[in-house]
C-alpha cells in the first residue's frame, strides 16, 4: 500500500505498511526453531521481502533478533530506550522481542539477518549500532545466496558459526540518542524533540517541568550519560541527519533546528561529523 494514499491518515498508513511488512517477514522473523541465522538481501522493489526505499514503519517487534545494514541512505530507529541513526555500512542490532519503529530514507539496497533467540543469547541485550568487517559482509553475502536458507548442510552450518562469531565481536558505535527514564526529564526530552528550535535554558526547562536546575542536570547526566547541553545538541544532530536524508534543504533544516544562519548549522555539523552536510551525504549516496 502506498504511503501517499489519500484515504488513510498518516498513522493509519504507517500501521498498514507495518502490517504488510510483518506479513512478509513472518516466515523468517517469527520462527524460534530452524537455522540459527537466516540472511537476505533487500532492495527498493515491491516484490522484495526486505523492502527498502523511503518509508516509515510503525511500532513492532520480532521473535528473532534482527541485524540489518544498508548500502546507502540513512535509517532512523526508535526504541523505548532511545533512538539511533544507522548510516551506510554500519549494522543495526535489534534483540528478540524489542519494540521499535523505523524511518527509512533513500535506501536502495542492503541486507537483513534474522537470528534465532537461542543464538542471540550472547549478543547485546540492548539495541545498538555495530561496525561491519569485510569478513562479516562476505559471509552474509554468501548466506543470502543460499537457495534454501531453512535447510542447511554441514558446510553452511560452519559458515553460520563463523558469522555469529563475527557479529559477537563487532565493535559498538556511538550513534545512539538515549532517552531519560525519569518522567519529568522524559517530558522535557520529548518537548525538545518535537520543537528543536526552542532555545529555553536548562533553568527555564527545569522550571517548566517542576524541577530544580541541579536535579534536571543530574537526571540527564545520570540517565543518558550526557549533560543537558550535549544531549540537546545530539538530539538536534539526530533530527538534522533525518531531515537532510529526506531531501530537505540545509537552510530549511538550520531554521527548523533553531540555528541563526545556515553557516552556523554547517559549522556545528562539520564539528560533529568532520564534513559538510553535502559531502557527508554525497559519500553515502544521498543529496543534502
Amino acid at each position: 500500500m502506498s504511503l501517499r494514499s489519500p484515504h488513510l491518515s498518516s498513522s493509519a498508513r504507517i500501521t498498514a505498511e507495518t502490517e504488510s511488512l510483518l506479513a512478509a517477514f513472518a516466515d523468517t522473523s517469527e520462527q524460534p526453531d530452524g537455522p540459527a541465522l537466516i540472511a537476505m538481501r533487500g532492495a527498493d522493489k515491491a516484490d522484495n521481502e526486505f523492502r527498502l526505499g523511503t518509508r516509515e514503519l510503525g511500532w513492532h517487534s520480532h521473535l528473532r533478533g534482527q541485524l540489518f545494514c544498508i548500502d546507502n541512505g540513512l535509517v532512523h530507529v526508535r526504541t523505548r530506550r532511545g533512538s539511533w541513526l544507522l548510516p551506510a555500512q554500519r549494522a543495526g542490532w535489534m534483540p528478540p522481542g524489542e519494540m521499535h519503529r523505523v524511518t527509512i530514507s533513500g535506501v536502495l539496497s542492503g541486507w537483513n539477518v534474522w537470528i534465532a533467540p537461542a543464538a542471540a543469547q550472547d549478543l547485546p541485550s540492548m539495541p545498538c549500532v555495530v561496525g561491519t568487517s569485510d569478513v562479516m559482509r562476505a559471509l552474509i553475502s554468501r548466506a543470502a545466496s543460499w537457495p534454501s536458507p531453512f535447510t542447511l548442510d554441514a558446510a553452511q552450518e560452519r559458515i553460520v558459526a563463523v558469522l555469529l562469531d563475527e557479529i559477537r565481536q563487532a565493535p559498538q558505535e556511538a550513534l545512539h540518542l538515549p532517552l531519560p527514564s525519569d518522567r519529568r526529564a522524559c517530558r522535557i526530552s520529548e518537548a525538545i524533540l518535537a520543537q528543536p528550535d526552542d532555545h529555553r535554558s536548562l533553568v527555564e526547562w527545569a522550571a517548566w517541568a517542576g524541577l530544580s536546575p541541579r536535579t534536571l542536570s543530574r537526571l540527564f547526566q545520570g540517565e543518558t550519560g550526557l549533560s543537558f547541553a550535549n544531549w540537546r545538541q545530539q538530539a538536534r544532530l539526530t533530527l538534522a541527519l533525518e531531515r537532510l536524508a529526506r531531501g530537505e534543504a540545509v537552510a530549511e533544516v538550520a531554521q527548523a533546528l533553531g540555528y541563526a544562519t545556515p553557516s552556523s548549522f554547517i559549522a556545528m555539523f562539520r564539528r560533529a561529523f568532520g564534513d559538510s552536510p553535502a559531502r557527508y551525504f554525497a559519500s553515502r549516496g544521498l543529496q543534502a
